[in-house]
C-alpha cells in the first residue's frame, strides 16, 4: 500500500527523535521529524527494476543479431550436410509422411536449407505451398513448381515461385506447416525474423495442422532455464525440427 507521507505514529511533532524511538535514523541538528514514504521508495525501486530489464522486443533483437552472426559463419559444406539431414528428419515425421499438402519455406542463404526437402516432397506428389511476401506484410502463397521456377524478387527476401499468387487463406489447405525460425524453446516459443509475417499467416492455418519450426540444434532453448522472450501476438509451434531430430511439444 502506498505511504501517505505522514509522520511516523510514535514520533512527537516538533521533537527530535533518536534512531531507537522512530527507527528512521538520526536527523540533522535543528531538523524536524523524518518523514517516511514507503510507497514512494517502493515505486522508485520498481522503476529501477523495470529500467534494468530489457523489453521483450529489445531482447528479441539482441538474440536475432547474435543468431544471424553465428549463422553467417557456418560453412557451405556444413549447410549442405544439414540440408540432407534435415530432409531425412522432416520426412520421418508421421504427419509429413501422410500429408497431401505441406507448406514449406524456400530458405535464404544462412537459414536451414530446405532445397532437398522440397525436391523429395515434390517427387512424392505432395502439393507444396511457399510464402509470397507481397507488399509490406501482405501474406500470400504460391505452389512450388521446381527449383528452376524460384525467383528472388528483392534483395534479402526468400525465393518465391513464379506462378499465380494465392490468398492468405490458402494456408488452410496445408496439413503440415514447416516454418522458418531463428530460435525455438521447448515450450513452443518461436523467434522469427521480426516482421510478424508468420504469426499473422498462421491465423489461417487449420486447427489440426502441425506447425513445425526449423532451426539448427544450438538454437533450441530450454524453456525452463532460458525461455525465449514472448509477446501476446507470438504464435506457439507444435514441434521443432533440426538436422539431428524432431521433437513434438506440449503447450
Amino acid at each position: 500500500m502506498r505511504g501517505s507521507g505522514r509522520v511516523h505514529d510514535d514520533v512527537t511533532p516538533g521533537r527530535r527523535t533518536g534512531p531507537d524511538e522512530a527507527g528512521l535514523g538520526t536527523p540533522e541538528d535543528g531538523a524536524g521529524p523524518i518523514l517516511c514514504d514507503t510507497g514512494a521508495m517502493s515505486s522508485a525501486a520498481d522503476s529501477s527494476n523495470r529500467a534494468g530489464a530489457p523489453e521483450p522486443e529489445e531482447e528479441k533483437e539482441q538474440l536475432r543479431a547474435s543468431i544471424r552472426k553465428a549463422r553467417a559463419h557456418r560453412s557451405q559444406r556444413r549447410r549442405d550436410e544439414a540440408a540432407a539431414a534435415l530432409a531425412d528428419v522432416v520426412e520421418s515425421i508421421p504427419a509429413v509422411a501422410a500429408a497431401r499438402c505441406v507448406s514449406v519455406y524456400a530458405a535464404r542463404a544462412t537459414e536451414p536449407a530446405t532445397s532437398v526437402l522440397l525436391e523429395r516432397l515434390a517427387a512424392r506428389g505432395v502439393r507444396i505451398l511457399l510464402p509470397v511476401l507481397g507488399a509490406g506484410l501482405q501474406r500470400g502463397w504460391a505452389e512450388y513448381a521446381g527449383a528452376d521456377d524460384l525467383r528472388e524478387r528483392a534483395p534479402g527476401r526468400p525465393p518465391e515461385p513464379g506462378g499465380p499468387t494465392l490468398s492468405a487463406q490458402a494456408l488452410a489447405d496445408a496439413d503440415v506447416i514447416i516454418a522458418p525460425a531463428l530460435a525455438v524453446d521447448t515450450a513452443g516459443g518461436r523467434l522469427g525474423q521480426g516482421g510478424g509475417w508468420y504469426d499473422r499467416a498462421l491465423e489461417h492455418a487449420r486447427a489440426d495442422a502441425l506447425v513445425v519450426a526449423v532451426v539448427f540444434p544450438e538454437e533450441v532453448h530450454d524453456a525452463t532455464l532460458d525461455p525465449l522472450p514472448r509477446e501476446p501476438h507470438d504464435r506457439r509451434v507444435d514441434a521443432y525440427a533440426t538436422p539431428e531430430r524432431w521433437v513434438p511439444l506440449t503447450s
